[in-house]
């Protein structure tokens, strides 16, 4: 079951009035802040309100023979997250891709949030947990990409 227009429109106008640059797509808006990028996608609730999923590409590509290492890390790295959470999508291989290619997965930051209804309060604490979510998956990436102990993908 998907949102209604009308919900999915609320949602990106009170955005845009907060000061966000927000793009219609196919199933749901794109919100730039800076040069951050979060595809949002709404979803009607059966039992009321909405759910809202946020996705963060984070410009970062696994090959599969470096999942072991790679998934200890982003485990790690999720303990610390309250926001959201860091997960693994494969990335779908090119038509003309050499069949002895390993498999490759994408990381991205995924958080998803229920509103009960989208009046002022609610739209208050998307755009938060929104600014939140962006910064507390940017942060811990870069931390542990440049820190001192940084991730080896």
């Amino acid at each position: 079951m998907t949102a209604s227009q009308s919900e999915l429109q609320r949602i990106m106008s009170a955005l845009q009035e907060s000061g966000l640059t927000v793009e219609a797509i196919e199933d749901g808006a794109l919100i730039q802040d800076g040069e951050t990028r979060v595809a949002l996608f709404a979803e009607s609730d059966e039992q009321g309100g909405v759910i809202v999923r946020l996705h963060l590409d984070l410009d970062l590509y696994v090959e599969e023979d470096s999942l072991p290492d790679i998934l200890m890390g982003m485990n790690l790295m999720n303990q610390g997250l309250d926001y959201g959470a860091l997960n693994l999508d494969p990335v779908d291989p090119e038509d003309d891709a050499d069949e002895e290619a390993p498999l490759t997965f994408a990381v991205l930051g995924r958080s998803v949030l229920w509103l009960p209804d989208l009046g002022v309060a609610e739209m208050d604490r998307l755009r938060e947990h929104l600014r939140r979510f962006e910064a507390e998956v940017t942060e811990s990436v870069e931390r542990t990409l440049h820190g001192s102990r940084g991730m080896s993908a």
